[in-house]
C-alpha cells in the first residue's frame, strides 16, 4: 500500500513532486564536479586504493577541507565511498573516470563538460527561437571547426566516440547477419571500434573504414589491436562529397543525427550511387518512440542528446518514421528498425535501394 509520503497530491501514487524536481536542479553542479575531477586526476589519483583528503589535496594542488567537501559530495552520487572517516575509495561507477580503466568514460565527461558546451546549453532559449546551431554565434565557427582547432579537445573526442561505441561493438556483430556481405564499409566511422568488432566476428568479411584524416587518427593501431587489419583498408575522404565504392553494405553509425535533414540527404545521396541494387544501408542510431508514446520516467538521455545535437550542429534524433522519410528521399526503403540489446542503448535500421 502507498504511504500518504508516496503519494502525490493528485492522489496518484508516486514519489512527491517536489522529490522528483529537486534532483534535476542539481544537474549543472554534477557536470562540473566531474569536469573538475577529470580536471584534478581524483579518479586517476584513487586508481585501485584509498586516499585520505589530505593525500588527494596533495596530489590536486588544493586545500585539505574544501577537497575533503568535494570527496563527500560525490559519496551520494554513487562516484566515491567513505570507507573509513576520512578515508575515500572509488566506487565501479567511479572508476570509470579513470583513463586507464578498460571501460573508461573519462573523455566522453571531459567532451561534454567543455566551457564551450556549457555556453551551448545556456543559449538554448536562442536554440529553441532558430533551431539551430548556436556555436556559430557563440565561437565564431561551428562545432567541428572548434574541435579540430584543439588538438587535445580533437583528441578527446575521438576517444569519447569510441568508448561510447563500445556497447553497441559488444552486440551488434550477433545481431546482424553480416556474414552474407564481401564488404562492409563503414562511413565515418572514427578508429574503427565498431567495424573492428564486426569484422573480428565474421572472418569472411573486408571492411573499408571511411572518414576525414583527423577522424582515422587512432584507427590503424585499433585495428591492429582487432587483428583484422589486413582485412580493412582506410580511406580518408568528405561523406557530403562522396562515399568510396566497392561496398556491399553501407553502415553510418551515429553520423545522421548531427545533422539537419537536409545534410542527411546528402549523405545518403553519396551512398546510394554506389550502393548495388541488392546492397543495404545499415544506420546505427537512437530511434526515439513514436510521439506520446514515451514513458514517464524513460531514459531521459536520448531526448538530451536531441537537444545537445540542436545546439551544437543543428541536427536531431529521430522516430522511426523519421528514418523511413530520410531513407525514401535518397531512393532507400526502410525495411526493419531493431532494437539492439543492452548493453546499447542503440537500435538498427535497415533500408535497401529501390
Amino acid at each position: 500500500m502507498a504511504t500518504e509520503q508516496d503519494r502525490t497530491n493528485d492522489g496518484r501514487t508516486g514519489p512527491p513532486p517536489q522529490a522528483v524536481l529537486m534532483p534535476l536542479l542539481w544537474g549543472h553542479p554534477v557536470a562540473h564536479l566531474l569536469r573538475t575531477m577529470l580536471r584534478l586526476g581524483v579518479a586517476d589519483r584513487f586508481g585501485d586504493g584509498e586516499a585520505t583528503a589530505e593525500e588527494m589535496a596533495a596530489h590536486c594542488g588544493t586545500l585539505p577541507e574544501p577537497t575533503r567537501r568535494m570527496l563527500r559530495a560525490l559519496v551520494p552520487l554513487g562516484l566515491v565511498a567513505e570507507v573509513r572517516p576520512d578515508a575515500f575509495r572509488l566506487t565501479p561507477a567511479g572508476a570509470l573516470l579513470r583513463a586507464d580503466h578498460p571501460e573508461s568514460m573519462a573523455a566522453t565527461i571531459r567532451v561534454f563538460t567543455t566551457p564551450a558546451m556549457v555556453r551551448a546549453w545556456e543559449h538554448l532559449e536562442d536554440g529553441l527561437r532558430t533551431d539551430g546551431p548556436v556555436f556559430d554565434a557563440l565561437l565564431g565557427h561551428d562545432y567541428f571547426t572548434h574541435i579540430r582547432k584543439d588538438p587535445e579537445l580533437s583528441a578527446a573526442f575521438n576517444t569519447a566516440m569510441s568508448q561510447t561505441t563500445r556497447a553497441t561493438a559488444e552486440v551488434l556483430p550477433g545481431h546482424y547477419a553480416f556474414g552474407r556481405f564481401g564488404t562492409l564499409v563503414d562511413v565515418g566511422g572514427g578508429d574503427g571500434t565498431l567495424l573492428a568488432a564486426v569484422l573480428a566476428a565474421h572472418p569472411g568479411l573486408r571492411g573499408i573504414l571511411y572518414d576525414s584524416a583527423a577522424g582515422l587518427a587512432e584507427a590503424a593501431p585499433r585495428l591492429e589491436r582487432a587483428g583484422v587489419a589486413d582485412r580493412c583498408a582506410l580511406e580518408t575522404g568528405d561523406f557530403f562529397v562522396s562515399a568510396p565504392a566497392g561496398g556491399d553494405a553501407y553502415l553510418l553509425k551515429s553520423v545522421l543525427h548531427d545533422w539537419t535533414d537536409e545534410r542527411c540527404g546528402v549523405i545518403l545521396d553519396g551512398i546510394r550511387r554506389v550502393v548495388p541494387d541488392d546492397g543495404r544501408l545499415l544506420i546505427v542510431e537512437p530511434v526515439l518512440p513514436a510521439p506520446g508514446s514515451a514513458p514517464a520516467g524513460g531514459d531521459p538521455g536520448p531526448y538530451l542528446s536531441d537537444l545537445t545535437m540542436m545546439l551544437a550542429l543543428g541536427g536531431r534524433e529521430r522516430t522511426a518514421e523519421d528514418f523511413a522519410a530520410l531513407c525514401a528521399a535518397s531512393g532507400f526503403r526502410l525495411t526493419s528498425v531493431t532494437t539492439l540489446p543492452a548493453p546499447s542503448t542503440f537500435s538498427l535500421v535497415e533500408a535497401v535501394p529501390v
